[in-house]
């Protein structure tokens, strides 16, 4: 591999021939090589909304001049076209504040300019990064990261899944079937009912989730080092949260209280918890429907899913519900997500947080996780939903909590006593009742009736 000899404040460095960045990036690189988790796309991505929002604001107050301003906002288009990827390498274990991971962008777009200019025209800390502080943009660009991923994404995928659980349970009408509690038979339900419960869980969590994005419209752009605003003219602060508003299509605005905004990530903390709750859910809507289809022949067996791969690799015919194990792993990886972004929320001393890349990681490794596993179990496991309608029929005539419908009647020590009778004799309901003399069988068929018990 070629190399070129790049300086920084440090003194120089080689750095490779073809690579966009610049000396700061490349130390990163070489001090941080750990693990494989390399700084999201999303979180690049906001940063060059972010750039280009503060060349534009520079421009207006007189600090940067056109052809600069110009140059920023190509490679920033460059860069939100996904042309440079792979010029932004580094780890997501490396300073706490994310200042290299800004750095990297600053010297991307510099370098890449000046070549589009065909002459050193930008700096990455006097141009790129002018009127910012890493302290400010990098929680900037976390809040616009999140917000972006959930309203481009998560929301659009709960939306379908929502979608595809109200088809369901209109076309499930009139199906009634036992219900269960404790894992123990209960009364009846409708299965219309029972997939109406899903669906509210996720208007529920859709509606929480949204409520989360108010406390990350609020952005720390124009705080800079510690929140005083140093180096960053009057005005700034709201002209690039309007920028960046109108780049991204969603409503930002800029913190009241910058030493707030560098130092708290509280709003990050509620909005993944948000995240958690949609997990919770989901993890409780596949266990039901895989325990619901289990079988074919020794379990439950009410629904039938898609088999869509072969289940094992010794057991022929065999069809596991693998979309509701892929999902449930999810829940579990956000669920533990939630505890690392929660942690490093803690840590923020003095004027600055500085566990800020974990969280952001996590934060959009959830995000992105729950969008293409529920996209993955509508379409693959819930859109081939099929009622068995004679097992869901067998179960409830055989279950014995239908004996609840007899407790006004005949009172519930004797309802006990019928459904034991006909548990330990093996004997359905009715004939166990008529066997204790409590109600002729005309009368228990009166008063026993399933439809009339949801």
């Amino acid at each position: 591999m070629e190399y070129r000899r790049e300086r920084d404040t440090m003194g120089e460095i080689d750095v490779p021939q073809d690579a966009l960045w610049g000396a700061q990036t490349e130390r990163s690189r070489q001090n941080f090589n750990i693990g494989t988790e390399k700084m999201p796309v999303e979180l690049i991505e906001a940063l060059a909304i972010l750039k280009k929002a503060a060349a534009e604001a520079n421009f207006r107050l007189g600090r940067l001049d056109g052809r600069r301003r110009e140059l920023v906002v190509q490679v920033c288009d460059e860069i939100l076209a996904g042309e440079l990827n792979s010029h932004f390498p580094l780890a997501v274990w490396q300073t706490g504040s994310g200042t290299q991971t800004n750095m990297n962008l600053n010297e991307v777009i510099a370098n890449r300019g000046n070549q589009l200019a065909g002459e050193k025209l930008l700096h990455p800390n006097d141009h790129v990064n002018m009127s910012q502080s890493s302290n400010d943009t990098f929680p900037t660009a976390m809040h616009v990261a999140a917000v972006l991923k959930i309203e481009n994404t998560l929301l659009p995928a709960i939306e379908g899944l929502i979608a595809e659980f109200a088809r369901l349970e209109e076309e499930c009408q009139g199906i009634i079937k036992c219900g269960r509690t404790h894992l123990q038979d209960a009364t009846p339900i409708a299965f219309s009912q029972e997939i109406s419960a899903w669906r509210v869980m996720l208007e529920v969590d859709s509606e929480m989730i949204k409520s989360s994005l108010a406390g990350l419209r609020p952005l720390a752009i124009g705080g800079t080092a510690v929140g005083t605003g140093l180096n960053a003219p009057a005005g700034f602060a709201d002209i690039c949260a309007g920028e960046i508003s109108r780049l991204a299509g969603t409503q930002f605005i800029s913190a009241k209280n910058k030493f707030h905004a560098l130092t708290s990530m509280g709003a990050l903390v509620f909005a993944h918890g948000g995240l958690k709750a949609l997990a919770s859910d989901l993890m409780k809507i596949a266990n039901d429907i895989r325990w619901l289809a289990s079988g074919p022949r020794c379990g439950l067996g009410e629904i039938k899913i898609p088999a869509n791969e072969p289940g094992s690799s010794i057991m022929p015919g065999k069809v596991n519900p693998t979309q509701c194990e892929a999902l449930t792993m999810v829940a579990v990886q956000v669920m533990a997500n939630d505890v690392a972004v929660g942690m490093a929320a803690s840590q923020g001393n003095f004027q600055l947080n500085v566990f800020m890349p974990v969280q952001i990681y996590n934060f959009l490794q959830s995000a992105r996780l729950l969008t293409d596993s529920i996209f993955s179990f509508t379409r693959r496991c819930v859109a081939g939903i099929q009622p068995d309608r004679e097992k869901m029929k067998d179960n409830l005539y055989n279950s014995l909590m239908l004996v609840t419908a007899l407790s006004p009647h005949i009172g519930y020590d004797k309802a006990a006593k019928v459904a034991k009778t006909a548990y330990e004799k093996n004997i359905p309901l009715r004939d166990a009742c008529i066997e204790l003399g409590y109600l002729t069988g005309e009368r228990f068929d009166e008063l026993v009736r399933p439809e009339d018990m949801v």
